[in-house]
């Protein structure tokens, strides 16, 4: 039989009403013709539950013992979702991370997947199972400890799924009906896609639209897993929600294809740093060191052999990375004048696979942002996307700007 892979998040199984619900989609699939996969996140609030748990009882926790307490939650799940499926005479079989086997690193709340061997749930599919319901966001190290696969995990764990069954497709069921344009909430002319190329929604997912986890759609694209999003609340057919696949399913892409935006980011300068061979290793060597995600980067013009560097980070990483630089001066790896630092700033992106082709993108992103007087701080770019640093204070004024400018809100 095809397999169809099904993930619903934890608004999508928050309460009994809604594991029915989902349960009614999965019957429906089922009734199709399919032998399903459904994966499940913990109902919605647990796994922060869960965590202020573990934090109370043990500031300093034993990474182990937290995989084994936060991984608890989507079992709960899974159980009840096989209850319900039975319960509707569907035969199904709730399955743990280790019963799978999920194999994975030993990297406790952040494990990587190694494998996963189809043989068990292959021969339970042959025994009449219609439905492997598995516990998302958990696997099980090469020693036989409970991993976890850091938040939105769950996502990682349906796609991985889809490419280890070869599946039909992997529908992620959750609590918008697709991908748009821009966010919703931000403007009311955000458009809901079609298709989304790979490439563009892993620009996006990586530039803070939070629909799916970066790395399910790297899992996606490296092994051409056709993803859909598509709502639990809504009654639902072979056209719904988005449909994230291969660039060549795309007949005609437009040039610019969503907006995104990070909201709390911040801008880092080391002013009359020496302009020599290695600084910007030894810059930022010590920051990759202490874990701060560095994204934008921008050198000056050398005048007298010295230069300003400036850098973007989250607005939570600064202190760090502000310990980390005066550090790496004291021990005399490199010197500046001055750290500053501006942490009112954001991120705001267009991305479009259309830009391959296309020329006057850049010119027409930064005249749009001219026309309602935004000052531009720093600007990158990539083959299909370009980010710029901006007040925060500006950041909707300048998405609605941009997703006008584009004609967004238009189909191709």
């Amino acid at each position: 039989m095809p397999i169809l892979v099904m993930k619903f998040g934890g608004t999508s199984v928050a309460d009994l009403d809604r594991i029915h619900n989902a349960a009614e989609k999965v019957r429906r699939e089922v009734d199709r013709g399919y032998d399903v996969i459904v994966i499940v996140s913990a109902m919605s609030g647990k796994t922060n539950e869960l965590v202020g748990w573990v934090g109370e009882t043990s500031p300093l926790f034993d990474a182990r013992e937290y995989d084994a307490v936060v991984s608890s939650g989507e079992n709960v799940t899974a159980g009840l979702m096989a209850l319900t499926l039975q319960e509707m005479d569907v035969p199904a079989r709730s399955w743990q991370g280790w019963q799978v086997p999920l194999k994975t690193t030993s990297a406790h709340s952040s494990a990587r997947i190694l494998e996963i061997p189809r043989a068990n749930i292959d021969q339970k599919f042959g025994e009449g199972m219609k439905v492997a319901v598995v516990a998302g966001f958990q696997g099980i190290s090469e020693e036989g400890r409970i991993t976890t696969l850091g938040r939105g995990g769950s996502d990682t764990t349906a796609v991985a799924f889809a490419a280890a069954f070869d599946a039909e497709r992997c529908d992620i069921y959750t609590d918008v009906d697709g991908i748009y344009t821009t966010d919703p909430r931000i403007t009311g002319k955000a458009r809901k896609l079609e298709k989304i190329a790979f490439e563009e929604m892993l620009e996006l997912a990586s530039l803070g639209a939070k629909v799916l986890q970066t790395r399910s759609v790297e899992l996606a694209m490296r092994y051409k897993v056709r993803l859909r999003v598509l709502s639990s609340f809504e009654e639902t057919d072979e056209t719904s929600g988005t449909l994230v696949c291969d660039e060549e399913e795309i007949m005609e892409s437009k040039v610019v294809s969503g907006v995104a935006y990070s909201r709390d980011e911040a801008k880092m300068t080391l002013l009359s740093v020496a302009d020599r061979p290695g600084i910007a290793a030894a810059i930022f060597g010590p920051l990759a060191q202490s874990g701060i995600n560095v994204d934008m980067i921008v050198q000056n013009v050398s005048a007298d052999g010295r230069t300003d560097m400036t850098f973007s980070c989250p607005v939570d990483q600064v202190l760090r990375a502000e310990r980390a630089l005066m550090e790496a001066k004291e021990r005399g790896e490199f010197n500046f004048a001055e750290l500053v630092q501006d942490t009112e700033t954001c991120k705001v992106s267009v991305v479009g696979i259309g830009m391959r082709s296309h020329a006057g993108v850049a010119a027409k992103m930064f005249e749009a942002l001219k026309a309602e007087n935004i000052n531009i701080k720093v600007i990158s770019t990539s083959e299909i996307k370009i980010s710029v640093l901006i007040d925060r204070k500006y950041m909707e004024l300048a998405v609605q700007a941009l997703h006008d400018a584009f004609g967004l809100d238009k189909a191709a």
